[in-house]
C-alpha cells in the first residue's frame, strides 16, 4: 500500500494521465526545494562562521591595550 502511495506503480491505468504529469511536476518541484533548503543552509553556515570570526577579531582587539 505505502509503496502504490509514493508511485511506485507508475503504470496503473487506473490513473488518468493529468494525475500522473502531474503527480511527477509535483516531485520535481520537491527535489528542487530540498536542493535549495541544502544550499540555503550551506550559506548560512557561512554567514555564522563569518560572523564569528568577526565578533571574534572584534572582541581581540578590544583586549589590546591601548
Amino acid at each position: 500500500m505505502a509503496k502504490a502511495l509514493i508511485g511506485y506503480l507508475n503504470s496503473d491505468l487506473r490513473t488518468p494521465a493529468h494525475l500522473t504529469a502531474e503527480n511527477t511536476a509535483l516531485r520535481m518541484r520537491v527535489r528542487e526545494l530540498e536542493e535549495l533548503v541544502v544550499n540555503l543552509k550551506q550559506e548560512n553556515d557561512a554567514l555564522v562562521q563569518a560572523r564569528a570570526a568577526e565578533l571574534l577579531d572584534s572582541s581581540m582587539q578590544e583586549m589590546q591595550p591601548a
